[in-house]
């Protein structure tokens, strides 16, 4: 059995958990809530991450993983390999761009809300995240059909938990009629079984 340092908050963690359930591997992989913030590190965590981050996961050896990436690259292997991330070859490269994107988003998304919930953040620091996500979000409209026309990968699911969070932080920023390809995309691939079991609530 593995363990996953967890919150129901994390999209990091979710990426992990939607993956291991499109892989087939959600049953060998048990959850401990585990909570961090930039102000206050898990201490119990920094033992096993001295990133003090989530997701980590811990093998029934007691060989530690942690980033996101690595740990799907992992799930993957353990599934045979090449399901959510090609092999090899300009495809494997496409896809980790598109993650790339998406999960650097995500990043951005985090420093963003914590920014907008100081008593006195930098109007410029705001106004350079509103830009930049401005930008991620007319590369992610026009990357949505060439993107769906891919087999199921990383990419896919990080973009659709990427919208998915927008929704729940950032529900003033009314993305959805700025993207409307992204949108319905994303709508589409939030009925996922996988992603359905994997809902972040704020608890």
């Amino acid at each position: 059995m593995m363990t996953l340092h967890w919150s129901p908050r994390s999209p990091f963690v979710r990426k992990v958990m939607v993956a291991a359930h499109e892989l087939g591997l959600a049953d060998r992989i048990r959850t401990i809530r585990t909570v961090v913030s930039m102000q206050q590190p898990a201490r119990q965590l920094l033992a096993e991450n001295p990133l003090g981050k989530i997701p980590t996961l811990v093998l029934a050896d007691g060989t530690i993983l942690y980033d996101s990436l690595v740990i799907v690259e992992y799930l993957d292997h353990l599934a045979g390999g090449g399901r959510l991330i090609p092999r090899d070859g300009h495809a494997r490269f496409t896809e980790l761009r598109r993650h790339a994107l998406a999960n650097g988003f995500l990043d951005m998304l985090i420093l963003w809300r914590n920014e907008r919930e100081k008593t006195q953040p930098l109007p410029a620091l705001l106004d350079a995240f509103a830009m930049k996500s401005d930008a991620v979000l007319a590369a992610l409209e026009d990357e949505t059909e060439a993107m769906s026309q891919r087999p199921l990968g990383l990419a896919q699911i990080t973009a659709a938990i990427a919208g998915a969070y927008l929704d729940f932080r950032f529900p003033d920023l009314g993305w959805r009629d700025r993207c409307p390809r992204f949108s319905a995309w994303q709508v589409r691939f939030a009925e996922r079984p996988s992603m359905l079991a994997t809902r972040i609530e704020d608890a």
